[in-house]
């Protein structure tokens, strides 16, 4: 019986940070756009460098032909 006494307001102590916390976060804006970092993925430009750098793994990766010699790298 003695540990309700340090539970129970350690348990309400606990609630109050979170309902702390969540009213926090909603004031701060963590909530105002849910969905536009998740369709902005999608949309995003490629990096150039990133584009040439998978052009030069195909160009790489594919096989020359009999009549091609191989480019010095």
């Amino acid at each position: 019986m003695p540990a309700l006494y340090i539970m129970i307001p350690a348990a309400l102590l606990l609630v109050a940070i979170a309902i702390y916390v969540f009213f926090w976060a909603v004031d701060s804006g963590q909530y105002d756009d849910m969905e536009g970092p998740a369709h902005s993925i999608l949309f995003d430009d490629q990096d150039p460098n990133h584009q040439a750098a998978q052009d030069e793994a195909v160009r790489k990766s594919t096989p020359l032909k009999q009549d091609e010699t191989k480019p010095d790298a």
